[in-house]
């Protein structure tokens, strides 16, 4: 990795600045000894299980805690505070997980997460028990620190990969999170049998397997990341660095992005596709109910939208690996803008509304993948952390105000108006992203 100005160059490393920058050796030398490579092995094993309970505890809750929400508040139009509270709760999380992460490592870092998350699956059963809406508010949140849980946990997954293998590596563990996803939602039925059991409210049920499920990841990250993958990186970098050099500053994620153009490029492209996707995903299912759309259609439209999301993100990892974040993350926002544009110009029909949510999911998932594994490379190991904590509260932080302005946006532009105003904005990302290729190519030849 080059740098220029403050803006780190993800392509092709080659100088002695970039071994200190990136963490590890370039050119020959930058084959990994095996011991690294069974280590990293091993950690990707241990973050994949625990995204697959860690998943499965989210997605047997999310669905439930609408209803729920509705329930105990006695009127339906709380229920959308299930997702906004779980956001607020991971959004809140990101920065104080990151922290804990740079002092003690990911395996306290991560327990920790899920463990919190895990608490509130227990509130949120007693919330439903005693009618309580205060409690099951303070509920959410909590289980809002399982998602900021998730999310530092596919960053965990590149602290000891090498330039090469950051992409495939961050792309494995966000894929793992689609197990537990998918078979989350279908846990109703045996929750509410669980939940006759133990003598609880049915809707409640659910949350048992997530506090089982979340306690379950808190174990494996505690037990399974010995030795922690991110203090073992900071290690390795401060053994390489030179005797008479000083020790990197410890500073918070606002000042690295403030010295470092390229990690505010990745973190800028995260945010702008998070909340293009977080408006137009939350919508359609208001707008598909309004033009006589039936459940079984829309139920068919959020899976697919939500395989989009994960199904793919190893080829999205393999593209970043291969062709170079930047040109990843250009091929998400180009799928983006054809989501976009589909929507605005197939509104009315239930088959392209479908399709643009499909390529919503792809686009997101190239997006995230790249602009995470760029965001990596662009900061030294100590600074990873704090940077990727930031990332995290800015995504989250935009996915919360794409959601909030995306209901008067539909009333008062339509569902065709909120897809063309979403890609604007995301072509202003395209034009960054054509004009830092542009400037990567007179400076280096595209990677090999």
């Amino acid at each position: 990795m080059t740098t220029r100005g403050g803006d780190a160059v993800e392509e092709k490393p080659a100088t002695p600045q970039a071994e200190q920058q990136i963490g590890h050796p370039v050119g020959p030398a930058a084959v990994p000894p095996i011991e690294q490579q069974i280590h990293q092995r091993r950690v990707l094993r241990v973050l994949v299980s625990a995204q697959v309970l860690g998943g499965l505890g989210a997605g047997a809750t999310l669905s439930l805690g609408a209803l729920l929400a509705a329930e105990t508040s006695g009127s339906s139009a709380w229920s959308g505070m299930a997702a906004t509270m779980a956001t607020l709760g991971a959004a809140a999380a990101a920065v104080p997980l990151a922290s804990l992460a740079q002092r003690r490592g990911r395996r306290v870092s991560l327990a920790t997460g899920a463990v919190v998350s895990g608490v509130g699956a227990l509130l949120a059963i007693a919330a439903a028990s005693l009618s309580a809406f205060g409690l099951l508010i303070l509920a959410l949140m909590l289980l809002g620190v399982g998602s900021a849980t998730g999310l530092q946990a596919r960053f965990a997954a590149t602290d000891l990969a090498t330039e090469g293998t950051r992409g495939r590596s961050l792309a494995l563990v966000v894929w793992s999170t689609t197990i537990g996803a998918v078979l989350g939602p279908n846990l109703f039925e045996p929750g509410a049998a669980v939940a006759l059991v133990l003598g609880i409210p049915p809707l409640s049920g659910g949350f048992v397997f997530s506090a089982a499920a979340q306690v379950g990841a808190a174990a494996v990250y505690a037990l399974g990341l010995r030795p922690d993958p991110l203090l073992t990186a900071v290690a390795r970098q401060a053994a390489a660095r030179p005797a008479d050099s000083a020790p990197p500053e410890h500073r918070n994620g606002l000042r690295i992005l403030a010295d470092n153009a390229t990690a505010r490029f990745a973190v800028a492209t995260i945010a702008v596709s998070h909340a293009a996707m977080v408006s137009l995903m939350s919508m359609t299912p208001v707008h598909l109910h309004d033009h006589g759309a039936g459940l079984s259609v829309v139920g068919l439209t959020i899976s697919l939208h939500v395989a989009g999301m994960y199904a793919l993100s190893p080829v999205f990892g393999w593209i970043a690996d291969r062709f170079g974040k930047t040109r990843g993350i250009l091929c998400g926002q180009v799928l983006l803008v054809l989501a976009l544009v589909v929507a605005w110009r197939g509104s009315e029909s239930e088959g392209w509304v479908t399709t643009s949510l499909v390529l919503l999911g792809l686009g997101w998932s190239a997006c995230v993948v790249s602009a995470s594994t760029l965001l990596t490379g662009a900061v030294g190991a100590a600074e990873r952390a704090p940077v990727q904590g930031t990332s995290d509260l800015v995504m989250n932080g935009a996915g919360a105000v794409g959601g909030a302005l995306a209901g008067p946006a539909l009333v008062l532009l339509g569902y065709a108006g909120l897809g063309l105003a979403a890609a604007v904005l995301v072509t202003v990302v395209v034009a960054w992203t054509v004009a830092r290729l542009a400037s990567t190519r007179r400076e280096e030849p595209a990677p090999v």
